[in-house]
């Protein structure tokens, strides 16, 4: 009598297309990622129910230790004194008449702060967002 013998068949996976597909999104998520400026400075923005559409140029921050930094475009954020800022948003809008000013401003800093920028981007007819998060 004969005796068979039965091979062993072990299912194997092939961990090459699973490889590709995470260096795939690894490469994706590495080039999104450059698109998106964040806002470097912590600040607790106030809520609201309506968000803008419009893309902001130049950013104004105040953070909650009344710290004063601007950005335009992807730039990042420096911190300038109060008295810098005109000179700053005067500089932006000659490089782009349409820009709009955001107003980053902590929650917590006295509303006269916000006057303040709000009384520099009136008198010199910029146009203004001011910048919350949703609720």
């Amino acid at each position: 009598m004969a005796i068979k013998r039965r091979r062993k068949v072990c299912a194997e996976f092939n961990m090459a297309s699973m490889t590709d597909m995470i260096f795939l999104l690894l490469i994706f998520f590495m080039i999104t990622s450059t698109v998106v400026t964040p806002n470097a400075i912590k600040v607790v923005l106030p809520q609201s129910t309506q968000q803008t559409s419009a893309k902001p140029l130049s950013r104004v921050t105040i953070d909650k230790n009344l710290n004063y930094y601007v950005a335009y475009g992807s730039q990042k954020e420096k911190q300038v004194g109060f008295n810098e800022i005109v000179p700053f948003l005067r500089d932006c809008y000659n490089q782009n008449q349409e820009m709009y000013v955001a107003l980053y401003a902590d929650e917590t800093i006295p509303y006269a702060e916000v006057v303040k920028i709000v009384d520099i981007v009136n008198q010199n007819n910029f146009k203004m967002i001011l910048v919350t998060r949703p609720r």
